[in-house]
């Protein structure tokens, strides 16, 4: 594809990015960049928080999941929704009770200061990790696809990226990013649909032969594994065991989303706590179709691969889609799927990169600054304060990711559920034990059991069973424990319900 059409594809959104940051900046003060002065509306919300959650990563590496798992991916999205009822129900109520800027300052209330400070480093650290995989592998698309044609180094492609979201968040923060979310969840499902459609076409087939198509490919079968299936109920120790993956699906929603600054900020703008919970309830239904949706277009894009005359095994679940849509068949010259195709690609992935960058971004900045460095809203520093710190996360984030080049090849979607398997642990556990006890604990051993939770999850994962994603279970189980273990028995606390 032409790299000079898809930069000024890229530029064309940007701009409009900008200008919708620009009028959401008009009228602004600090609580507009960590809450949005809560007078968003839930249903603008909740379709941004889909958009920011169905990431690059979605776009990319969730087709191509079928070529591995077939549809087993489906049972942690039924969990998934489990999991949104549990956080509307249990944890909406008490950030809402508690009018929090950011959901750690419970764990202060809770426990005290180390444990305040540990539940945010961690939120930190995970937050970090995955957000720069979910921009990695975007980076890498546009490397590919743009950049490396003219010579342009990975980290100038990186670097430029971080830019122009430091750029249109700086000002606006959450109030902006809710907004431009909404822009992104159009362009980023509208590209998606539309290359259903247009590949559906192309293979000259009708709705329901399309369906037929997707019901009969025999995936499983051609993956050489029959354990592929959708529901998988066999063996229990299998990695894609039902209730594993169910399970894991719930306790992944539970902290990715409910134990998570990004995501809550965005729930904490609304203007009540029904509508914070009717938005979380909408966004959790919404997961089921949307899911179906890409596992669907992976089936079709290696039926189609098949057709051509192109092993679609022979490569990486994250490249299946972007050597569809963006290389050209050797025997044509032409784009194995058209420019068509090629250009909604390349909107659907930029959509959902800044689309979930954006987010991160702020809400990093909003718990580093609030959390870690303590700055209230009165200071008369704030601004500059706020600003140096949305500076640095930006940077870091560039390292993070030139860092993953050097990594597994393996899917990246997998990598960011590993991730928030290990690093998402303690804060389960510190808020299932904050919630559902009522004992205090020896603040100054709580940075111990949260660093000592997930490196002995690891050991158990590796020597001992494969847990899978339900290692976040494992992780935050032990956790718990441990915070019973430095329990002070002496002392109570009620639960702040």
């Amino acid at each position: 594809m032409n790299p000079t059409l898809i930069l000024s594809i890229i530029a064309a959104y940007i701009l409009l990015l900008f200008g919708i940051a620009h009028l959401t900046t008009r009228k602004v003060d600090s609580q507009s960049f960590y809450n949005g002065n809560r007078r968003s509306p839930w249903y603008i919300i909740a379709f941004g928080m889909l958009a920011t959650s169905i990431s690059g990563i979605t776009f990319v590496s969730v087709p191509g999941m079928v070529m591995n798992s077939g549809f087993a991916y489906m049972q942690m999205v039924f969990g998934f929704i489990f999991g949104y009822i549990a956080v509307a129900a249990i944890l909406l109520p008490l950030y809402y009770k508690l009018n929090l800027t950011t959901i750690y300052t419970y764990l202060k209330g809770r426990f005290g200061m180390q444990s305040y400070k540990t539940g945010a480093s961690f939120f930190l650290l995970s937050r970090t990790l995955g957000s720069a995989l979910r921009l990695f592998i975007v980076a890498i698309v546009l490397q590919t696809a743009v950049f490396d044609s003219w010579n342009i180094p990975f980290i100038a492609t990186v670097s430029i990226t971080m830019l122009l979201i430091f750029l249109y968040t700086r000002k606006g923060g959450i109030k902006t990013v809710i907004w431009t979310d909404v822009i992104q969840g159009i362009v980023f499902f509208g590209a998606i649909v539309l290359c259903l459609i247009h590949i559906k076409n192309v293979l000259d087939l009708d709705f329901m032969g399309m369906v037929r198509t997707i019901a009969d490919s025999g995936i499983a079968t051609t993956c050489g594994d029959k354990t592929l299936s959708t529901i998988y109920v066999g063996e229990a120790a299998h990695p894609r065991f039902f209730w594993k993956q169910f399970l894991a699906g719930i306790f992944t929603v539970i902290v990715m989303t409910g134990l998570d600054q990004d995501q809550m900020q965005k729930n904490l703008a609304c203007r009540s706590l029904k509508d914070a919970q009717k938005n979380m309830l909408t966004y959790g239904v919404m997961f089921v179709p949307v899911n179906l949706l890409f596992l669907s277009l992976g089936v079709l894009l290696v039926v189609f691969a098949q057709q051509v005359g192109l092993n679609p095994f022979a490569l990486s679940p994250d490249e299946l889609f972007p050597t569809l849509a963006t290389q050209a068949d050797p025997a044509t010259g032409e784009l194995y799927l058209g420019t068509f195709v090629a250009i909604l690609f390349i909107l659907g992935i930029i959509a959902a990169a800044y689309s979930s960058a954006d987010s991160a971004v702020t809400a990093l900045t909003t718990s580093f600054t609030v959390d870690i460095l303590g700055v209230k809203n009165d200071d008369p520093k704030l601004m500059k304060k706020r600003t140096i710190v949305h500076i640095g996360v930006s940077l870091v984030l560039i390292f993070v990711i030139v860092f993953f080049r050097y990594l597994s090849n393996d899917s990246v979607i997998n990598a960011v559920y590993a991730i928030a398997g290990y690093t998402y642990g303690p804060l389960l556990g510190l808020f299932t034990f904050g919630l559902f006890t009522k004992y205090a604990v020896k603040d100054r051993y709580v940075l111990i059991v949260a660093v000592l939770s997930p490196i002995l999850s690891y050991i158990l994962n590796t020597y001992v069973h494969n847990f899978g994603f339900a290692i976040l279970i494992v992780n935050g189980a032990l956790c718990f424990i441990g915070l019973w273990l430095i329990r002070d028995k002496k002392t109570q606390k009620l639960v702040i319900s």
